[in-house]
């Protein structure tokens, strides 16, 4: 097997530590700046293996002389840790185990948005842990706002965006009884709508899109007395997210929030004064983007989101043909 180039840069930073012409602290940030850049673009699995062991030289190098760097090394490593594809919950247990000993020296030692991007990254972690009950969501819930102390709204509204995206859908995921679940949805929706408050589609397009779309998400299968009310506040949120994403521009984000509002339309009646007259008009509507949304998965490799929506446009042909059924059996009465 041909060494990658990444291999070979590994080897040529492993040898350059171990020469004479820079110090200590030198060979650690030039160990972290190279793991850092095969972490940031990594090619294949093993540049992020490849990161993981900078970060172990770096680590070993700082012992006890250089505590931040040792910490930023920890850092650097679980997210890389984290990236690895399919990681299996020994690397995130890893993960945790070095944020869990980096953040106190961070908190410390470095700036407060060096603390707030390893709190922001450790919700993640701690997300990832939850279906294997090693972490609490609560626990991911409470670093996410931890990093929302200093992501605020006015000076990072990229990363506070970003972050109450990551707090409403921690809510939607955890589970209970009936008062709880609804408490936990209502939780979630209050979320987006506060962001949203904060994040226009002026400034913030892409982040504008993100809340819209998931809102439109939370809103649909929002348990309530009011489902056609929820839908269409829903597909409300949706259209908004659609001035943003378009198939030439955004393809897969696009794709997604067409098929969302198709899920939405295919139980929203048409008129809404006169539900018992079914709703012929929205399954076309949501036929016709289930089939687009199809076309550009399809189209971009996405198999699983493709066969997805080619079950739900199977389900919503035939709910036309037992629709049509009935009208014609209506007419003819």
């Amino acid at each position: 097997m041909t060494p990658s180039i990444t291999d070979s840069t590994v080897k040529a930073a492993l040898a350059a530590i171990t020469s004479e012409s820079a110090t200590t602290e030198e060979k650690i940030q030039m160990l972290i700046e190279l793991a850092q850049g095969l972490q940031k673009k990594p090619k294949t699995p093993q540049d992020l293996w490849n990161a993981v062991e900078l970060y172990q030289q770096a680590y070993k190098l700082c012992d006890s002389d250089y505590p931040l760097w040792k910490a930023r090394s920890q850092v650097g490593m679980a997210g890389a840790l984290m990236s690895i594809p399919d990681a299996g919950v020994e690397l995130l247990l890893q993960a945790k185990a070095n944020y869990q000993e980096a953040l106190p020296i961070l908190r410390q030692l470095a700036g407060s948005v060096e603390e707030a991007e390893a709190q922001m990254n450790l919700g993640l972690l701690l997300q990832s842990l939850v279906p294997f009950n090693l972490a609490k969501m609560t626990d991911s819930i409470a670093a996410y706002h931890q990093a929302m102390r200093v992501f605020t709204s006015q000076d990072y509204p990229q990363e506070y965006a970003i972050l109450a995206n990551n707090v409403a859908i921690a809510y939607l995921s955890m589970v209970g009884d009936a008062s709880q679940s609804n408490l936990y949805e209502g939780l979630a929706v209050q979320t987006f709508e506060a962001a949203l408050q904060h994040i226009n589609i002026i400034d913030h397009p892409r982040e504008y899109a993100m809340l819209q779309n998931n809102l439109g998400n939370a809103l649909q299968y929002l348990q309530s007395s009011h489902p056609v009310e929820n839908n269409l506040r829903a597909i409300a949120a949706y259209d908004q997210a659609l001035k943003v994403r378009s198939p030439q521009d955004t393809p897969l984000e696009y794709a997604n929030t067409i098929a969302n509002k198709a899920n939405a339309l295919f139980n929203l009646p048409d008129d809404l004064e006169k539900p018992e007259l079914g709703n012929l008009k929205n399954l076309l509507q949501a036929r016709n983007y289930y089939h687009e949304a199809w076309e550009i998965f399809s189209q971009h490799q996405q198999q699983a989101q493709a066969a997805a929506v080619a079950q739900a446009l199977q389900d919503v042909v035939g709910e036309i043909s037992k629709s049509s059924r009935r009208g014609a059996e209506a007419q003819r009465e």
